[in-house]
């Protein structure tokens, strides 16, 4: 196989195709985002990115973020979620636990305390069970700083959360006043 740098490399072109920018490759993605693997790897070749069935597999099966999936019969793939083009990827509303992690850079504190978390270009914010992630999330960026949010009393006050398949959270924003800053969050780095 290839080396885990390559792989990444693949991974990361495949979230600009998948996510961002299906165009650049001639690519388009149908309203839940799925893109026909055949024509993918066609493209990605043709492209520059040497890539066949065997490599598309092992990149989505060794994604330490699972951030796509194939459907059952493995004809089509997706990115789980982060997407910037408009798609619809189908998830229900679900009731989520009492609090939620979000991960950022210690420069966006004060916006977010006064502003709340926004999608920016995104579909949804991404929200995560744990800490860790959130920190692994947050130093992507900077100096990581952990939030709670309090998903649960959002919920009750009406805002969506969804789950996509890889156990990222996802809600269109949160206000200020569901967020608050973790004691812990300063002693985190990565």
């Amino acid at each position: 196989m290839i080396s885990e740098k390559e792989t990444k490399q693949i991974s990361k072109y495949l979230s600009y195709i998948l996510r961002h920018n299906p165009d650049a490759i001639g690519m388009t993605l149908d309203a839940n985002g799925w893109a026909d693997v055949a024509l993918l790897l066609e493209k990605m070749n043709k492209s520059g990115t040497k890539i066949d069935a065997a490599l598309l597999d092992h990149v989505v099966a060794t994604n330490s973020k699972k951030r796509f999936a194939f459907n059952e019969a493995k004809d089509m793939i997706r990115a789980r979620q982060g997407h910037s083009v408009e798609i619809e990827l189908g998830y229900e509303p679900l009731t989520p636990p009492e609090i939620l992690y979000h991960g950022t850079a210690a420069k966006n504190i004060d916006a977010i305390l006064q502003e709340g978390i926004r999608k920016g270009s995104r579909h949804h914010v991404h929200l995560s069970l744990d800490k860790d992630t959130a920190a692994n999330v947050g130093g992507r960026h900077g100096k990581p700083v952990i939030l709670e949010v309090m998903a649960l009393q959002m919920h009750n006050d009406g805002y969506e959360f969804f789950i996509s398949e890889n156990g990222v959270w996802l809600t269109d924003n949160v206000p200020a006043g569901y967020v608050r800053q973790t004691s812990a969050s300063e002693t985190n780095s990565k």
